[in-house]
């Protein structure tokens, strides 16, 4: 067995209302932040997982998201593994 780390970023699917996105991108011009558009917030997870391969984290790390970390009803995923310890 070894450990990998694991990224899970949970976004909300394009289509669905995004008040925090619209919230943050109304404020950048009073920041001095002109020209951004198109924000969107989400989530990040990271933690480590003990699997024999990366596919096998992948799986449990994929597994674990769509049980837990995200509604897949309203939000995407993207899993990434990063390293091998």
């Amino acid at each position: 067995m070894a450990v990998f780390s694991a990224v899970v970023e949970v976004r909300l699917r394009p289509g669905i209302a995004d008040p925090q996105g619209a919230t943050i991108e109304r404020a950048l011009p009073a920041l001095g932040f002109s020209g951004v558009t198109g924000v969107r917030a989400g989530k990040s997870f990271r933690f480590a997982v003990q699997a024999r391969d990366a596919a096998e984290a992948r799986a449990t790390a994929t597994a674990l998201c769509d049980r837990l970390l995200a509604n897949p009803v309203i939000e995407d995923s993207l899993v990434t593994i990063l390293t091998e310890d």
